[in-house]
């Protein structure tokens, strides 16, 4: 190809070999995603057909823009490529084999919103009492045993050693069972299923080995086992298989993903080859020095030297800041002086955070500011409540066994189908071996009921019974309007005519739109695709690059992006790190690696701020600095005290500490009982040694310390009774 002469030597090297596994070791902004499409393009100009190339990735949008750039290279033959996420391309299988496992095609995917329902469900109606695990824990629980290919028996037989571990194997048992039933599975099973329909279907399999010829994995250091058994099973003889990724990038550890699985590429292929990437066309060579001094804290990662012919660039600014609200208005004020000393737009700024509640500040001070921003990962458009209820209407209506989705719209809008009715209908459901759709049309047999219910839910079951009937002969645009028009929605929210009922109007027609979109783009689609289409959307799928926004978006949800500008708040021990995760050294490996992807997201500037004191837990809580910038290489960084002053009243209050003065005068009067204990203090411990004061909470009696000791990690002691001794 005369495009290969636009590749560095390592890209070109990368792109040209097809003699056996591959391994190519893409620091960041070193190139990765151009590779992977010339890869592909290559590929196809060297005789395998696209429709044989199986190409994984880890976002829509991510498939979606190398997609398009295959295509501006070689034209539409890229369309007949089999490239997307490992969920939506072993889905599209699923629908294809799905009768080999005894689901129908039609199956509803289940969000975590979805399947938490459906653990809380499963709890209430089994009486099962299970201390503090809420719902969501329970869920949290189970979807790791999936990741790690642990099925119920397994874990109650060699895992679950307690009462409620047991408890927590009947909930997964049971959970498995319903998601069956409802012909349904959550995103977990879209990779188990397919390994349990390749181990036990053997045909099958070698179809589907036969038909990919090439697969290629674009982030690798970020697979869990599933899909690292998936690929090792669809791998044909000739061992075709080319993986993409960054092991200094690998931040999903909390959710499964294993970066043993790129480490040990090597071992699993012992013919790969490896190729490293380590020319950076993104960042300065001031940032890259940064991100170099932080990552080589780390033990596990594979050697490279990232490096640039970019400028030196400009010094990180690291901020102190008094408080959150502080810090928020020293992040507006530091947007403003670059918008104007260098002439950039909103949209050239991200503001990164480790937890989503440090939003909540940011977004305070930029409406005060009157200043636009987006927030993604936030609540989705897609997880809004209202959207939500009329996606479960087409669920429903696809997938008439899908109870959840029947279960969230039998009261939207009111019907006057009271909890009690439910209950009741969901008991003569099970008795019989019924779903609950099929229980609506028996309902004058359910005689716990009384007649005004059992006649609304005639009429809903009347509704449902019409459209299921349209189905097929109106387009999905038609469709959804047909039934919004009938449910009268927009006019009840309309005549509401409050902020939130008129911004859940608005959302409904926003979907309208993006319904209408999807059918003038596929016109023959059917609903059962839209909804595969809709179900594993994410926000950063829906980022709209183009839109004059600041962005505001948690590390994880910036992983893949770029912004000429990136400032990274809250830069303090417990939130970055965040301290739960650092409970081992690989752990806080994870979290010096998250650090390493927020400076390397930043072109040209970044901006890194902490704050002294912060609302944290329904009181202040005083902060220390991140450890990770007593990390960072002193020559690449500089200290200021913020580019101005936030107004105050002429009352100060302990959370209002705007200069170094009053800080301390508030930090003295906060701590009364103990004036010698600090931030930072060194201390002894009778039982526990020597430690590290990281935070201190609360006055007189029920003031408590956060102390990292030596050889006892951290530990939360009430000061009373600590005895502590500063050394």
């Amino acid at each position: 190809m005369t495009l290969l002469k636009t590749l560095n030597l390592e890209q070109k090297q990368a792109v040209e070999y097809l003699e056996g596994p591959e391994m190519i070791v893409a620091g960041a902004g070193s190139g990765k995603t151009r590779v992977l499409t010339y890869k592909i393009a290559y590929l196809i100009e060297n005789g395998y057909e696209p429709s044989s190339i199986l190409a994984l990735t880890f976002t829509n949008k991510a498939a979606n823009e190398m997609k398009q750039r295959i295509r501006d290279l070689i034209g539409s033959s890229a369309d007949h490529l089999w490239m997307g996420t490992f969920h939506s391309l072993f889905a599209k299988i699923l629908r294809i084999e799905a009768d080999k496992i005894n689901y129908r095609s039609n199956f509803s995917i289940y969000d975590t919103e979805d399947s938490v329902s459906l653990v809380s469900s499963i709890v209430a109606e089994t009486n099962l009492m299970l201390e503090n695990l809420t719902a969501n824990s329970i869920h949290h629980r189970i979807s790791n045993l999936k990741n790690q290919m642990i099925y119920p028996d397994e874990f109650r037989q060699n895992q679950a050693s307690t009462i409620i571990e047991k408890k927590i194997a009947d909930i997964y048992e049971e959970y498995n069972k319903r998601l069956r039933e409802n012909n349904s599975m959550d995103f977990d099973d879209l990779l188990l299923k397919p390994i349990e329909l390749f181990i036990n279907k053997e045909k099958v399999l070698q179809k589907y080995k036969k038909k990919f010829s090439y697969i290629l994995v674009d982030e690798y250091q970020d697979t869990n086992r599933a899909q690292y058994e998936l690929l090792k099973l669809l791998v044909s003889s000739k061992k075709n298989i080319c993986v993409v990724g960054d092991d200094a990038q690998s931040i999903y550890g909390w959710r499964g993903a294993d970066i043993r699985n790129m480490l040990d590429f090597e071992r699993d292929f012992p013919k790969a080859k490896t190729f490293r990437l380590e020319q950076n066309y993104r960042s300065t060579k001031v940032i890259l020095a940064a991100a170099d001094s932080i990552i080589k804290n780390n033990k596990d990662q594979i050697v490279k030297t990232l490096w640039t012919e970019n400028d030196n660039g400009e010094e990180i600014s690291l901020v102190r800041c008094s408080d959150e609200k502080d810090e928020a208005f020293q992040i507006t004020k530091l947007i403003k002086e670059q918008i104007s000393s260098k002439k950039l737009l909103y949209k050239d700024f991200a503001i990164l955070y480790r937890i989503n509640s440090q939003s909540r500040a940011l977004e305070e001070a930029f409406r005060r500011e009157r200043m636009p921003y987006r927030i993604i990962g936030g609540v989705e458009f897609y997880k809004r409540k209202e959207v939500k209820d009329l996606i479960a209407y087409l669920r429903v209506l696809s997938n008439q066994n899908d109870e959840e989705s029947l279960l969230r719209i039998m009261n939207f809008p009111q019907r006057g189908i009271g909890n009690t009715s439910i209950t009741r209908m969901i008991a003569f459901a099970r008795k019989l071996n019924l779903s609950l759709f099929d229980t609506m049309g028996r309902i004058f047999e359910v005689i716990e009921v009384k007649e005004r219910i059992q006649k609304n839910v005639k009429a809903f079951k009347l509704l449902l019974d019409k459209y299921i009937g349209l189905k097929d002969q109106l387009s999905i645009g038609e469709l959804i309007s047909a039934l919004i028009d009938e449910l009268g929605i927009l006019r009840i929210y309309k005549e509401e005519n409050t902020q939130e009922s008129l911004a859940r109007y608005d959302n409904i027609q926003e979907l309208l739109n993006a319904v209408n979109d999807f059918s003038r783009v596929s016109p023959n689609a059917t609903i059962e695709q839209y909804l595969a289409d809709v179900s594993l959307i994410s926000g950063v799928d829906q980022m709209d690059s183009e839109k004059n926004t600041i962005t505001l978006m948690t590390v994880h949800s910036a992983k893949g992006l770029e912004f000429p500008v990136v400032i990274i708040s809250g830069l303090e021990e417990d939130i970055f790190p965040l301290a739960p995760k650092f409970n081992s050294d690989s752990r806080l490996e994870e979290e010096r690696r998250l650090f390493y992807v927020a400076l390397t997201r930043a072109q040209t500037k970044v901006f890194l701020t902490y704050a002294r004191s912060r609302y944290r837990f329904g009181e202040v809580a005083y902060q220390s600095k991140s450890r990770f910038i007593e990390e960072l290489d002193s020559s690449t960084y500089s200290e200021l005290n913020g580019p101005g002053s936030r107004k105050t009243g002429s009352r100060r209050t302990k959370r209002d500490f705007f200069d170094e003065e009053f800080y301390q005068e508030g930090y003295d009067d906060f701590n009364q009982e103990q004036k010698s204990l600090r931030l930072g203090s060194k201390v002894q411990h009778e039982k526990f040694g020597v430690g590290k004061v990281l935070q201190i909470n609360g006055i007189g009696e029920m003031q408590r310390v956060t102390v990292n000791f030596d050889d006892f990690g951290t530990k939360q002691l009430l000061v009373k009774f600590a005895n502590l001794r500063v050394l």
